[in-house]
């Protein structure tokens, strides 16, 4: 599915808003025992495997409800609903590709991204400086301006008694011709 058909005159309205947006994105996917899965653009090795309709990287999700959410255009269900059998088992970087290219046609760009990974084990320390860099490959920017952190859950919840991963995004967009400005 060529995802140039979810644009529309709405993706233009938000052209003559402020220099500067905000979004946050967040999600959550039940685990269930498996061989591994995707988080931020890289498979984890893992005793475990989210349960989703999509590829399920958490990560991707909550970025791209972040961009989406700065520019006012909803959530990645409305964009990619799981009752579409084209979105079954996709890779969740066409998500963050059609939210990137909504963002370029709305003439804004990355200032900085925040991410925050909630997942009890395997422990995530190693593969930050890599899902750093997909991320900041996947949007276009300098790993600089993306960072990542993990967390565990201290074993209280869904995500502390393993039986869940989540992530949160916070991303801050720049209007393009603003660069100039200061």
């Amino acid at each position: 599915m060529e995802h140039s058909v979810i644009f529309d005159e709405r993706v233009f309205r938000v052209q003559k808003q402020r220099p500067t947006r905000i979004g946050i994105g967040s999600d959550l996917h039940r685990l269930e025992n498996g061989g591994g899965f995707m988080l931020g653009g890289l498979f984890v090795e893992s005793d475990f495997s989210v349960i989703a309709h999509s590829d399920g990287d958490v990560l991707l999700h909550a970025l791209t409800d972040a961009i989406l959410g700065a520019l006012g255009e909803g959530d990645i269900g409305e964009l990619f609903p799981d009752t579409k059998e084209e979105n079954r088992n996709r890779p969740s970087s066409d998500f963050v590709k059609a939210a990137v290219e909504m963002m370029n046609r709305a003439g804004y760009r990355i200032g900085n991204v925040d991410a925050i990974i909630n997942l009890e084990k395997p422990k995530l320390g190693s593969l930050k400086p890599e899902m750093k860099k997909s991320l900041a490959s996947l949007l276009g920017v300098s790993p600089e301006l993306v960072n990542v952190k993990a967390k565990t859950a201290e074993q209280t919840g869904a995500v502390g008694e393993g039986k869940a991963v989540s992530a949160e995004v916070a991303v801050l967009l720049f209007r393009r011709e603003c660069e100039n400005e200061s």
